[in-house]
């Protein structure tokens, strides 16, 4: 036999190294550009502690002591609970403009059926949370089941949300001191105590339990995955399984939920019940997300990211106010920061392509 047809001596005779392939060595950029697609949080917490500090060296302790910093928490608690439902919808690459009428509408329903019906504060509490969850969960219906554009869908309810809002309530306040007297629950989320110097209340710790609850869920389970993979691609999610109908009006629903409790620390935070008040959660809650570096192409991003983005315009709005600055220079700085976060998700989007 020819010493070429020799299979097994030729195959002895072989290198036994493993095959490698060349390539170049990570640059920083390289590196850095890996942690921020890897880890979405990362700018908004670098912009977050970067603020802190230039605030605290010079405002000194006017501004970084326990009582300002946790006043920034307090500040932001309401948008960062509303933020955090945002971020949800927005993970589906959708988006959700009735956010903040839900919120105030569901504050209302809850006074109004404390004060109006004398129903108990409890169950005037459970009907607000369960009207926020219905229209939540309509929204998510029109978007999964008719096929409508997200953005019309919650225009549209928005409108209509702040409609009802002011109709049923005839644009009654109930004061803080009926409330005080009568209902004190619809309150308990502005209650405060005190930790070494920082005042907290019942709603900022129910902020952060949200925050925290929600960051486990979408990483940690199937329904989190779910939302992303919907957020990603709709279609292959589809095809692998996923019940993207389902998905999205559970989102919905959810999202709807939140705002209700957003509309019961409204309660708690001012005190009292008004069909005016919270009029601009939308547009502050969808600015929180921007900046705290979700992708508004869905799919990509984190609810830790949007509780830092949260931070970010409580910390600039106080630190600009004790600097004595023009309240204008907080848009000015916000709209800066809201064009950069897009531009930052372009360039971690193309880099990653």
């Amino acid at each position: 036999m020819p010493s070429s047809d020799n299979y097994e001596s030729v195959v002895g005779k072989a290198s036994g190294e493993i095959a490698s392939f060349g390539g170049r060595d990570k640059t920083l950029i390289d590196r850095f550009h890996h942690a921020l697609h890897t880890t979405p949080a990362l700018v908004p917490l670098i912009v977050l502690v970067t603020a802190i500090i230039i605030f605290g060296l010079a405002l000194g302790t006017r501004f970084f002591s326990p009582f300002a910093l946790t006043l920034i928490l307090q500040q932001v608690q309401i948008v960062g609970i509303v933020a955090a439902a945002q971020s949800l919808v927005i993970l589906t690459k959708g988006i959700d403009l009735s956010v903040g009428a839900i919120a105030v509408i569901s504050s209302v329903v809850m006074g109004q059926f404390a004060f109006r019906y004398g129903l108990p504060p409890g169950l005037a509490v459970v009907c607000g949370l369960a009207l926020g969850t219905a229209i939540g969960a309509l929204n998510g219906w029109l978007v999964a089941q008719m096929k409508l554009p997200p953005f019309i869908v919650t225009l549209g309810m928005w409108q209509i949300v702040l409609a009802a809002n002011f109709l049923y309530s005839q644009n009654e306040t109930i004061r803080s001191q009926e409330i005080a007297e009568q209902a004190p629950l619809l309150q308990i989320m502005g209650a405060k105590f005190e930790v070494g110097g920082a005042v907290f209340t019942l709603g900022v710790v129910f902020m952060v339990l949200l925050v925290m609850v929600l960051a486990f869920v979408l990483k940690h389970t199937a329904w989190g995955r779910h939302v992303y993979a919907v957020g990603d691609d709709p279609e292959a999610a589809e095809l692998a399984g996923v019940d993207v109908k389902r998905t999205l009006i559970s989102v919905y629903a959810l999202a709807g939920l939140i705002c209700a409790f957003a509309g019961w620390a409204l309660i708690g935070r001012i005190g009292s019940v008004s069909p005016t008040s919270g009029q601009l959660l939308n547009i502050e809650s969808i600015t929180a997300v921007v900046i705290g570096g979700i992708s508004l192409f869905g799919g990509r991003g984190s609810i830790l990211g949007t509780f830092f983005g949260a931070l970010i315009v409580g910390v600039f709005t106080l630190g600009l106010r004790l600097a004595g600055a023009d309240a204008q220079w907080t848009f000015l700085l916000i709209g800066v920061l809201i064009i950069a976060a897009v531009a930052v998700d372009q360039w971690i989007r193309k880099v990653a392509a």
